[in-house]
């Protein structure tokens, strides 16, 4: 059952770090989904392939476009709908109330009476890996087509880049909680961040 609200009693689902209970280990390195595992990846890594590969493969740019597009749109309410909640147990979405407001909502999985996780490690590197590399690589291609004055491919990289950080945003803000928190977090890591350089700085000075 998923819960909206505060990150109290929500699910923390690990972006990277394994848990240290080794009874616990092989249990979390299995995949239980692994039917959308695929799909979290395939939508998005094959857009990226297909634009890689499609001046080589077929002359047609409106056939390239129109693929990649289609794509981006798949991989965009694959992730959205289903493999968030399955993968990591978190979900967001739009919602407009009885006074034609619109709402964004961002909730968490419950974590159960036991205290027992329903995604496991493995899926959990799968999704965050999947979910932050793309979007990443999309940005490298829009300044890429920018610079090279490749304006027909413009068009196509903004909307990878738009649908596939749109669900990064989402999910970071189901993770994270309000907007605060991810700005709190934010500078709390670059606080550290800028405190571990002077450190290492001044042993380098004191040595």
């Amino acid at each position: 059952k998923l819960r909206q609200g505060s990150n109290d009693d929500i699910e923390d689902v690990s972006l990277f770090d394994a848990d240290d209970d080794v009874s616990r280990r092989s249990k979390k390195s299995k995949i239980r989904h692994p039917v959308a595992s695929f799909f979290h990846l395939f939508f998005r890594v094959s857009a990226i392939v297909v634009y890689l590969l499609c001046e080589l493969l077929t002359s047609s740019f409106i056939a390239c476009m129109v693929t990649i597009i289609l794509l981006l749109s798949c991989d965009f309410w694959a992730v959205k709908n289903v493999t968030g909640r399955l993968m990591v147990g978190l979900r967001w979405w739009n919602q407009v109330d009885d006074d034609g407001r619109s709402h964004w909502v961002f909730e968490a999985r419950k974590v159960s009476a036991q205290g027992s996780k329903t995604s496991s490690e493995a899926e959990s590197r799968i999704f965050w890996l999947g979910l932050i590399t793309c979007p990443m690589i999309w940005v490298i291609f829009a300044f890429s087509a920018l610079f090279s004055f490749k304006v027909k491919w413009l068009a196509v990289v903004v909307m990878g880049v738009v649908l596939q950080g749109a669900n990064l945003y989402g999910y970071i803000r189901c993770k994270v909680g309000s907007r605060k928190n991810l700005t709190s977090m934010a500078t709390s890591y670059l606080g550290k961040q800028f405190l571990r350089q002077t450190v290492a700085k001044e042993d380098q000075t004191a040595s």
